[in-house]
């Protein structure tokens, strides 16, 4: 463990590490994105301006209008549009409705930009008034987050249970399990299943289809009701769920809907647009600790090797005591000490076949070797926040405590609990 120590004291830790190679990956992936986006988007864009310039010649000279007056009345028009004001008749943008429209996209981090305030007043209250109410709704994303993984493990629990019933057999009001031992009734059953909980993977999965489901009953009534192209209604979806609210497109923006329950139409949108953030939001954080698992497992395969612990030279095995948070193969799972400094033990275990160590795993290996510890954020912060000495207990695994959706997740998801 002295050896350990010392390897690990330099300025770049693990977590740094693991900061310094996600930083990169973000700017590798944004370099990445610019230049797909510029290659589809740049030639639409001198298309239209292009365009554009043949139009404003044409009509300043069919009008007999300088392109001067010209330029300050299309100046004039922008600054109503800030405003709200459209060719087209729309509803009032600060009315009652069309003012809980507006704090809607505030506190939920959406905002679309149609709607701006223009008063100082306004501007001032905005700040405050945003503080507080997009607090509470990225709580409202996290305690929602918590309630799914919850009925995901009760669903499972349950149907767990279930296989658990048919497959024992009674005996003097008892039953035996699977296993062999002697339980009465079925309190040892729950006792057993006290900590199950579900795989990352799976509360993925889940998310991932609730939020497809959702985009696509939601793109069928914008289509209907809007007008919008279902492919655009789909690109809407995702850009509103996800909050990033380019305000491109905007829905429930007209005064009344032909044809359409203006009112109901308005309900929907608005329980769409709840549902689908919420999904997505959760979807995310899941897919952070998928990533965060994959850089994991980058810098265990980038780790040089600690010349101070080789075997002979009077140290430790290489992997006697390895960095935590990382993905090992096989055989360097088959500990059965849970230590903060470790990785708990693995059920692919007792698989015959070990790998050698210098050999690349599979990706099957990888997946089933993701169950190991993940560092929480603002660990430290909590603990301070609770009035709490940071912990040393061997049970702790570098995930418990934390706030935030990583902290609803750490003891929830059997990739980052304690007791897996």
């Amino acid at each position: 463990m002295a050896c350990r120590s010392s390897c690990g004291s330099g300025p770049l830790n693990e977590d740094n590490a693991r900061f310094l190679l996600l930083a990169v990956f973000i700017i590798v992936y944004l370099l990445c994105g610019a230049a797909v986006f510029s290659a589809l988007e740049e030639p639409k864009e001198r298309e239209a301006k292009e365009r554009w310039a043949q139009r404003f010649e044409r009509f300043s000279q069919k009008y007999n209008l300088s392109k001067k007056e010209l330029s300050n009345f299309l100046r004039n028009y922008e600054e109503a549009n800030v405003a709200g004001i459209r060719v087209d008749t729309i509803r009032p943008r600060w009315d009652f409705p069309g003012a809980f429209y507006f704090v809607g996209t505030v506190v939920s981090t959406i905002g679309f930009g149609m709607t701006t305030p223009a008063t100082i007043g306004g501007k001032v209250f905005l700040m405050f008034y945003g503080l507080i109410g997009c607090a509470a709704t990225i709580l409202f994303f996290n305690l929602f987050l918590e309630r799914v993984i919850t009925v995901i493990a009760f669903v499972l629990k349950s149907c767990h249970e279930r296989r658990q019933n048919n497959a024992v057999l009674p005996q003097n009001g008892r039953h035996i399990a699977e296993g062999g031992g002697v339980t009465g009734g079925g309190r040892g059953r729950e006792e057993g299943l006290a900590g199950w909980k579900p795989s990352v993977y799976c509360v993925m999965l889940i998310l991932g289809v609730a939020a497809i489901l959702v985009s696509c009953c939601a793109s069928f009534m914008y289509s209907a009701a809007e007008g919008w192209g279902y492919l655009d209604s789909l690109y809407f979806c995702f850009v509103a769920f996800s909050t990033i609210g380019f305000g491109d497109m905007v829905s429930s923006q007209r005064a009344a809907y032909e044809g359409h329950a203006t009112a109901a139409y308005r309900l929907g949108n608005f329980l769409f647009i709840l549902t689908g953030v919420c999904c997505i939001y959760s979807l995310f954080n899941v897919i952070s600790i998928i990533i965060k698992q994959v850089l994991n497992w980058l810098l265990r395969r980038m780790e040089p090797p600690c010349h101070c612990c080789l075997p002979g030279r009077g140290g430790h095995h290489p992997h006697r005591y390895p960095r935590r948070n990382v993905v090992a193969p096989g055989h360097l799972r088959a500990r059965r000490d849970h230590s903060i400094e470790t990785d708990a033990v693995n059920e692919s275990e007792t698989d015959t076949g070990r790998r050698m160590s210098g050999e690349m795993i599979s990706m099957r290996d990888f997946l089933a070797a993701n169950k190991v510890n993940l560092a929480i954020m603002q660990k430290q912060l909590s603990e301070m926040a609770n009035g709490h000495p940071p912990q040393s207990s061997s049970r702790q695994n570098g995930f418990s405590g934390g706030v935030g959706a990583l902290g609803i997740m750490n003891n929830r998801l059997a990739e980052t609990s304690v007791d897996r």
